[in-house]
């Protein structure tokens, strides 16, 4: 039995890197390869994390590498031991701001360093297509594959739910709008803020607006506040905090339009449009990152230019399917069909196994 070690991000905490890396160390594979872990959580630990590794013995490393310049000093160090240990790598980036931080946020010797030890990996991960892109130059393109994200088994809308839902959606008398993100700027709350405010000022009793999600700051907490109070949004807007669990599965089920405007440095795929997607919602966001790969506009829903987000022309879409009902429903059920068709857990483990089999299997094919 082939010997996988996992040099990653292990919860808690838990969001979206965490929550995929445990998802596939605790899959059925375990049976198939023998698991080890190294926690890269604790930078504090940095000296015990490089022994682990001079002292682990497995076929194949998998690294999650960091979008930060401290990170990415570490994960170079771990690369080089990695190299002179003469062990295959796989390196998984979860994000898609890897490029942009080496050649812009680095000196030249951390650029330099970088290109060489990407150069002398075994195979990365990114999560579309469009990402690909990041490493161009960097490694053979033949070691680049393509490994979307998942949604958890648990916010995945079951047949039954979903069937009640989509029936329901003609005869509602309330269409529900989601925001799900953390409060940052350029995730675009403020602007789902200023499309709720539209719909306050002009009337629309057929529109509601939910937002999720954590506040890092406090003046990003007082200006959602202060723009309800001012703009008398009380009745417009509900505010539901951090979510998880039933209250996150209740949320998810309830809204039919997910929005998120975002244009977010280290956006790679977001999950939340994916959970949007398998809970039977129209996407409304922006082309930025890998969104692309699996939001297309007209077919998912409304997809814009992230630098020219037209807030006239999100309102006046929704507006469209708020009259237009079998069209907002024809978008729903697709969503929700690709969704369960190619964004669950285990078709995740089954890619994830599918490149894990190129670097393990016996093979005339040098692929270290």
């Amino acid at each position: 039995m082939k010997k996988i070690c996992f040099i990653a991000q292990f919860p808690p905490p838990i969001h979206g890197l965490s929550k995929a890396v445990e998802t596939l160390y605790t899959s059925a594979l375990q049976s198939k390869y023998l698991f080890q872990q190294i926690n890269l959580t604790n930078n504090k630990e940095i000296l015990k994390t490089l022994w682990k590794i001079v002292t682990n013995t497995s076929d194949l490393y998998y690294l999650t590498i960091a979008q930060t310049r401290g990170g990415n000093w570490r994960d170079l160090l771990i690369l080089k031991l990695l190299q002179w240990k003469k062990r295959k790598c796989l390196i998984h980036l979860h994000g898609g701001y890897y490029r942009i931080l080496i050649e812009k946020d680095c000196g030249q010797l951390q650029r330099s360093l970088n290109y060489k030890a990407i150069s002398r990996i075994s195979g990365t991960i990114v999560l579309g297509n469009s990402l690909k892109s990041i490493f161009k130059g960097m490694i053979n393109e033949q070691k680049i594959f393509v490994v979307p994200n998942c949604v958890d088994e648990e916010y995945m809308l079951n047949a039954c739910s979903y069937k009640e839902k989509i029936n329901l959606l003609a005869s509602q008398p309330v269409l529900h709008i989601l925001y799900l993100s953390n409060f940052i700027e350029s995730k675009g709350y403020k602007e789902v803020l200023e499309l709720a405010a539209k719909v306050q000022t002009e009337q629309k009793n057929t529109l509601h607006f939910h937002f999720a999600g954590k506040f890092f700051e406090e003046k990003e907490r007082m200006y959602f506040e202060n723009f309800i109070t001012k703009h008398q949004l009380e009745n417009t807007i509900t505010y539901h905090g951090i979510v998880s669990g039933k209250k996150k599965n209740d949320l998810l089920n309830l809204c039919n339009i997910f929005i998120l405007l975002t244009r977010y440095p280290n956006e790679g795929q977001p999950i939340s449009i994916l959970e949007a997607m398998g809970n039977a919602m129209a996407i409304i966001t922006t082309n930025h990152a890998g969104i692309p790969d699996i939001a297309t506009n007209k077919e998912h829903g409304l997809v814009i230019d992230k630098n020219n987000i037209n807030l006239e022309e999100i309102y006046n879409y929704i507006l469209r399917l708020d009259k237009e009902r079998s069209s907002l429903r024809n978008i729903c059920e697709r969503n929700y069909n690709i969704a369960h068709s190619n964004y669950t857990e285990q078709q995740y483990i089954n890619n994830m196994d599918n490149v894990c089999l190129l670097y393990t299997s016996p093979s005339p094919r040098d692929r270290g």
